[in-house]
This record gives structure tokens, sequence and C-alpha cells, in this order.
């Protein structure tokens, strides 16, 4: 079974940044995670990135924070994209 797109989004804000996310359902899990899916969701401003959450192979699920990386528990495709939008609301200027 080849790896099939769950979903994709990119917007280019008002203001400049970027938020972006991309998954996957992939047929082996990429190690050290278990389960089937390879992701990324990015919000970047001013070339920098403010928040990130992926799947890494070797890291397993993560995200970035601030400039801090720690571990995050993947607990599906719809948390993930409540966890970034949550994420990047908080750090969004009003």
């Amino acid at each position: 079974m080849p790896a099939k797109l769950i979903a994709r989004f990119k917007d280019i804000t008002a203001d400049g940044a970027i938020l972006e996310l991309v998954v996957w359902k992939v047929p082996a899990p990429v190690p050290p995670t278990e389960h089937g899916y390879k992701y990324s969701a990015v919000y970047v401003v001013d070339g920098v990135r403010v928040v990130g959450f992926d799947n890494e192979r070797g890291k397993g699920d993560h995200c970035h924070l601030d400039g801090t990386e720690m571990p995050y528990t993947f607990m599906g495709v719809e948390q993930l994209i409540e966890d970034f939008i949550a994420a990047v609301a908080a750090r969004r200027t009003p």
C-alpha cells in the first residue's frame, strides 16, 4: 500500500506568516512511532518557526514551541489539527 495523502493545507496570512500542514497515512509506522501517520505542521513568522509538530524518523512525535522542542503525544489526526490550531492561536498577535 503506498502512502495516502490525508490532509494538506497551506496559507500565507495578510501579515506574511505561513501556516502549513501535511498528513499522510503510511503503510508502516515511522520509527519510533507506532501509529501509521507521517505528519508535519508549521507556523512560520518572519522566517522563524514559531510552532511545529512532526514525527521525524528517529525522533518520533514531537513539537516545537517558541524555539523549544518537546515530546508530543499523537492521539489522531483530528487532535493533531486541533492542537496545532490552538498553539498557533496562542501565539498570534491580535
